[in-house]
């Protein structure tokens, strides 16, 4: 529903920006949930292809080689 006021401009119903907020709400979901698929899938891919052990990756671990991959990519995306 719209509604005229008496200037001329238009008001949009509460409930029309409800489901405005809520398609938002559901998109923003949709893209939160995608990156973490992406994130997941590379990090599998990076497990996989470096033969690590599961059993070996305390956080610790994970985060020196987050941030030696990081420094490897940086370093590869400044050579070109």
């Amino acid at each position: 529903m719209i509604i005229f006021n008496t200037t001329g401009g238009i008001i949009v119903s509460q409930s029309n920006l409800e489901k405005q907020e809520a398609k938002l709400k559901a998109l923003n979901q949709k893209i939160k949930d995608e990156k973490n698929k992406i994130e997941q899938r590379l990090g599998k891919q990076i497990i996989s292809q470096a033969n690590l052990d599961y059993a070996n990756l305390s956080n610790g671990n994970i985060k020196s080689l987050s941030k030696k991959v990081s420094e490897f990519l940086k370093e590869k995306s400044v050579d070109h």
